[in-house]
């Protein structure tokens, strides 16, 4: 596999002096939805170390980012979710199979450090501390739209609706509930993690959680091919794995 050639590739760069890998060095522009930002964060020196590379990643939430790519942004990469991706790709905004797979992550709810914390491990119990709950947050990301789902199934999609706070532009859920204005926030994991002041109860019940899969796609715009496709292959190897797994997603 292809993928499998280029991570190979890569792991011999890392044995490579930095005066060797440089003469070749591009500049990889990346646009990413916010739930990788964290992972991203530590990846991309430990990537850029290794192949003199350097990448520019320019982080938003995924209907923004989504908006920027139909409005005909140039930029190498984009990195976010299927329910993003997707869209793009039909619609040919997107490079048609250049999508690779490296992440998926999983919804989770938080209260307020402190807060009493409601039990959520079974449908009914989450059930009940949602209709339990003043103020719910959920942004309008992957997490948001599975959410909505959760809702329907749980037959209370109206009454949460009407007790949702919307984060603010740029906002974590998780900030949200630090702060007060919600009782109880629902993001994906890796989007709850670094934000200080909440407690995280847990993913939620195994019967209503989905996956949210993350992968890098090509633009047409792209002029760093060869380069991109080895950030991609790093983002699969096994250098990898350990950070985006700390960073609460499950690698690939």
């Amino acid at each position: 596999m292809a993928i499998r050639r280029i991570a190979a590739a890569f792991a011999a760069m890392l044995s490579m002096s930095a005066a060797s890998i440089t003469i070749n060095a591009a500049e990889i522009s990346v646009l990413s939805t916010t739930a990788s930002k964290e992972a991203l964060l530590e990846l991309v020196p430990m990537f850029e170390r290794a192949s003199g590379h350097r990448v520019n990643i320019t982080y938003g939430g995924g209907v923004d980012m989504t908006n920027r790519v139909r409005g005909g942004i140039a930029a190498d990469l984009f990195i976010g979710p299927a329910e993003f991706t997707d869209p793009l790709l039909r619609e040919g905004k997107l490079v048609a199979g250049s999508r690779v797979d490296f992440a998926r992550s999983n919804t989770g709810v938080a209260v307020r450090a402190g807060a009493a914390r409601p039990d959520i491990g079974t449908p009914e119990k989450l059930r009940a501390a949602l209709l339990a709950a003043k103020s719910v947050s959920y942004s309008a990301g992957a997490s948001g739209i599975h959410f909505v789902k959760v809702l329907e199934r749980l037959g209370i999609a109206q009454q949460v609706q009407s007790a949702r706070v919307a984060p603010q532009p740029g906002e974590l859920v998780g900030a949200v509930v630090a702060r007060g204005a919600a009782e109880i926030g629902v993001q994906q994991i890796s989007e709850l993690l670094p934000v200080a002041g909440i407690d995280i109860l847990g993913p939620l019940p195994g019967e209503l959680q989905q996956a949210i899969v993350y992968g890098a796609s090509a633009l047409p715009s792209s002029t760093q091919h060869e380069a991109a496709r080895e950030f991609v292959a790093f983002l699969r190897s096994g250098h990898a794995a350990p950070v985006i797994r700390k960073k609460g997603m499950e690698p690939l």
